[in-house]
């Protein structure tokens, strides 16, 4: 049998499942290096780490190498553990990566509104019983004194909370969004009320919805993505087959859904300046006096939004692979999670 007509059917097989590892591996690498990025960012930023350039080259003597080494480590780890997994599991379809990594988001949403309305209450409890001056009573002099000062709510009141929010997440499925939004209508409508039938209004009423709004906005965003209910200004998209769809949504996934992320990252956290870092590191607060602490927070919530979107561009990416190649098991937008 001459070479031409030997059986190509092996290669084909071959190809696809080369292709195959290789965006497997390339989703999982962009979630381990998120979670890396943010790593090195703690050890550098909180912990007075060098940076792998100063360690390389300015640091002193051994340990400024060793850090660097380190950090050059964690980077190569993100980027071969993921070629290792997609390797040593061939056999996994893109959906069931994609499953896996949307639940990695959906965690992070449903932990993060967890803590936005644990901190919201109890942030906005703390700022009121101040206001009217009824928290000594309750807590002592001593802790009333405490409580007034943000490095001390932050680490002894927030964060705490924040755990707690891990934890509930864990075992609570829903997201919540809509009860997010319903309790930012209320809070509004207490506004409202209490302005214009009591004639009584304070800054942490205000600091409230603007903590809870700007989480319902921020944090949506991955599971909006999901549902495909992002603003798509489709003068083409609709009339194309779900192949060339598919092809589409790779590519704007990667070049702008992808670089609009990591710019925010990036630049968001680039320095103890940054505008993400730098309300983080000094525990910002309003100079509203008595209004709640939680405004170096929602800096924060600028990288939930960044980390949940990367995390769910590298699930959609191989949910439209897995749609350019015509594979079943095709999510219905109309369908939601819970």
């Amino acid at each position: 049998m001459s070479v031409s007509d030997q059986p190509r059917e092996p290669v084909g097989i071959l190809a696809y499942s080369g292709a195959t590892i290789a965006v497997r591996a390339f989703s999982w690498s962009l979630v381990a290096l998120t979670f890396t990025f943010l790593l090195n960012v703690y050890l550098v930023l909180w912990l007075g780490w060098p940076t792998i350039i100063e360690g390389l080259f300015n640091g002193t003597a051994t340990e400024g190498s060793l850090f660097a080494i380190i950090q050059i480590g964690l980077y190569l780890l993100a980027l071969g553990g993921p070629i290792g997994f997609a390797m040593l599991r061939p056999d996994r379809a893109l959906r069931q990566d994609a499953a896996a990594i949307m639940g990695l988001s959906t965690y992070i949403i449903r932990a993060s509104f967890w803590a936005i309305l644990l901190i919201g209450t109890v942030d906005g409890i703390i700022s009121f019983l101040r206001v009217e001056e009824l928290l000594s009573s309750v807590v002592g002099n001593d802790l009333t004194t405490e409580l007034g000062r943000s490095r001390f709510r932050g680490p002894y009141i927030h964060m705490p909370l924040i755990v707690l929010s891990l934890v509930i997440a864990a075992r609570s499925k829903s997201l919540g969004f809509h009860w997010l939004a319903l309790m930012v209508v209320i809070a509004e409508l207490l506004i409202v009320l209490s302005r214009f039938v009591f004639s009584y209004e304070q800054a942490f009423q205000g600091d409230l919805v603007r903590f809870w709004y700007a989480g319902l906005f921020l944090f949506a965003s991955a599971y909006t993505l999901y549902e495909d209910g992002h603003v798509r200004v489709d003068v083409l998209y609709s009339g194309f087959s779900e192949r060339a769809k598919g092809a589409v949504n790779v590519i704007g996934s990667i070049v702008l859904g992808l670089s609009l992320c990591w710019v925010i990252l990036g630049l968001g956290m680039w320095d103890k300046t940054s505008i993400i870092t730098s309300p983080l590191i000094n525990i910002e607060v309003s100079q509203s006096g008595f209004g709640m602490y939680v405004k170096y927070l929602m800096g924060g919530f600028l990288a939930i939004f960044a980390i949940t979107m990367t995390i769910q561009f590298a699930s959609y990416i191989l949910d439209s692979v897995a749609d350019f190649r015509g594979e079943p098991g095709r999510h219905d937008a109309e369908h939601s999670i819970t």
